[in-house]
């Protein structure tokens, strides 16, 4: 879910546990695989040099940007490296565990669309057919009308579709952070406001469109798009660490403790527990480092998606973004300095900043920071600074990536 993390609203009144002061705690590198290949002292020197600047925005995250804890865990053919910096824990100031599980937020948009394009290759959903096809009457009044908008615009945020954030208080959702959200209601809410713009004439971020593509899923399957996201992706991928938890508040296996801060000077609240029904299709699930990128390679790979659909996915229009955001259906790519670009998307759910990424030649790095909502406009753009050092690891610009 995204965006309403840097200030949120009603839930600057809320009472608040009291806060720690949250200072680096040493960075620690751990491979996560043995490799064989044969390292040259230039080629080590090199790695040395990039895991030094990666140990550099690691610790501004978690000094300057004010996160409790960090983690980049990134991986190419040769195998995967994690650093960390901070702390999982501000009471016990535990630090970042390697293998932590972590709320994924929006990343959870590249898994929906993924099963939804792989309906699109078996000939069960049809991309540019109205939302009406499938979901008659679900998107009406206000101006908002299932007939004129297509399901490619649900994924690509070109539906003008309100979005449910934009008319959902964090306040009701922090005062009852376990309570159940069903989708259709969440959907009903975004809808009894009009449209942004005519569908197909603008982009807009909307988590309610894929609210909506969740639902077609689950009519077009006769499953819910849990069971059809485990059965399609988790599984033939062997991802160990990714959930989809429904109204469960717990985080599977090691994992840190989850932080909103609620003003500029505010302590720390701990949100860890919470019921990501909330975010739904648009931002619920679980994952660690190392399956996000085992996810995205396979998916850049075409082991997930026939190439049809695959290019269909990574058919990008502008956002608008000054660092060159472009988004396809659920996939963004974004510029790198060492040329070329990566894909992959961000990801905000409260307790955690999320962003990932992948090349088309083999790599890809993960970046996650305990605290959303209430880190600074910096934390995010650390973050990506981090996704791109790591994957432009050992590389010159004139390598290029494709």
């Amino acid at each position: 879910m995204i965006k309403r993390k840097r200030a949120m609203g009603g839930l600057l009144t809320l009472a608040v546990a009291a806060g720690v002061a949250v200072g680096a705690a040493p960075q620690d590198e751990v491979p996560r695989q043995n490799t064989s290949a044969t390292v040259t002292p230039a080629d080590s020197a090199t790695r040395t040099s990039d895991h030094d600047r990666l140990r550099a925005l690691l610790r501004r995250l978690t000094t300057v940007d004010g996160g409790p804890g960090a983690l980049v865990e990134m991986r190419d053919r040769r195998g995967s490296v994690v650093l960390t910096s901070g702390v999982a824990d501000v009471t016990s100031h535990a630090p970042i565990h390697r293998g932590s599980r972590f709320r994924i937020g929006s990343m959870t948009k590249t898994f929906v669309a993924t099963v939804l394009l792989q309906l699109v290759g078996e000939r069960r959903v049809v991309l540019d057919a109205p939302v009406e096809r499938y979901l008659p009457g679900v998107v009406r009044g206000h101006g908002n009308d299932g007939r004129v908008v297509t399901v490619r615009q649900l994924l690509q945020h070109t539906s003008g579709i309100p979005d449910v954030l934009d008319h959902l208080s964090p306040r009701e959702i922090l005062e009852d952070p376990l309570a159940h959200h069903d989708m259709r209601d969440l959907v009903d809410i975004a809808l009894a406001h009009p449209p942004t713009f005519e569908p197909g004439t603008g982009w807009r971020y909307s988590n309610t469109g894929y609210l909506l593509a969740g639902m077609i899923i689950e009519k077009v399957t006769g499953h819910s798009y849990r069971d059809e996201i485990r059965r399609r992706v988790i599984a033939p991928l062997g991802l160990r660490e990714t959930y989809l938890p429904g109204d469960s508040s717990a985080i599977p296996g090691p994992h840190p403790r989850g932080y909103a801060r609620p003003g500029e000077d505010a302590p720390l609240r701990d949100i860890t527990a919470i019921n990501p029904s909330v975010g739904g299709p648009a931002a619920e699930m679980i994952s660690s480092g190392t399956d996000v990128n085992r996810f995205l390679d396979a998916l850049l790979r075409g082991r997930l998606l026939r190439p049809a659909e695959l290019r269909e996915m990574m058919r990008t229009r502008p956002t608008g973004n000054p660092d060159g955001r472009a988004y396809g259906l659920g996939l963004e790519s974004r510029p790198l300095p060492c040329g070329g670009l990566y894909w992959g998307h961000t990801g905000d759910f409260p307790g955690f900043e999320t962003a990932g990424g992948a090349t088309l030649d083999g790599r890809q790095a993960t970046v996650m920071v305990n605290l959303g909502p209430g880190g600074p406009d910096a934390q995010s753009a650390d973050m990506r600074s981090a996704v791109r050092t790591a994957l432009c690891a050992g590389r010159s610009r004139d390598q290029g990536t494709r």
